[in-house]
């Protein structure tokens, strides 16, 4: 799909792009609090082994791992889905909802919310501890 903005509207949103693989989408979503995408989960991607070792060092350190995330304590996480915001927390190396129920992957979180498998990597936002900025969970797996 394809929309024709002015060079000027197309400035202004390449000027609020926020972190490294955040797309026009993700903005124009988060400016019009839109649902968090909702796509069946694939196949891990699996990275080589120096990223395997940094994730072990992370995870070493505490807060929640799962799979090639890892989140530290007092993250803060936010998606949106039928037009309502839901929030988690990472404590005490746990994935915590509102209700405090625990949840151990995102993607499993995501379907407590949706009733339905989902990609938790793209459903959820984290804001990391000493952070101001929202950012997807699928770029921060990344790292």
């Amino acid at each position: 799909m394809q929309i024709d903005v002015s060079l000027d509207v197309f400035k202004a949103l390449t000027a609020r792009l926020e972190y490294d693989g955040q797309t026009f989408s993700d903005l124009i979503s988060e400016l019009l609090s839109a649902d968090s995408p909702i796509e069946v989960e694939g196949e891990p991607e699996h990275g080589g082994a120096m990223a395997g070792q940094i994730f072990l060092k992370q995870a070493e350190k505490g807060g929640f791992a799962s799979r090639r995330l890892w989140l530290p304590h007092g993250t803060v996480l936010r998606a949106r889905y039928k037009q309502k915001e839901y929030r988690a927390r990472i404590d005490n190396n746990a994935w915590r909802d509102e209700a405090d129920n625990l949840h151990t992957s995102p993607s499993e979180a995501a379907k407590a919310i949706t009733g339905t498998n989902v990609n938790g990597l793209r459903f959820w936002e984290a804001m990391l501890p000493g952070e101001r900025h929202w950012v997807r969970l699928e770029a921060l797996s990344a790292l």
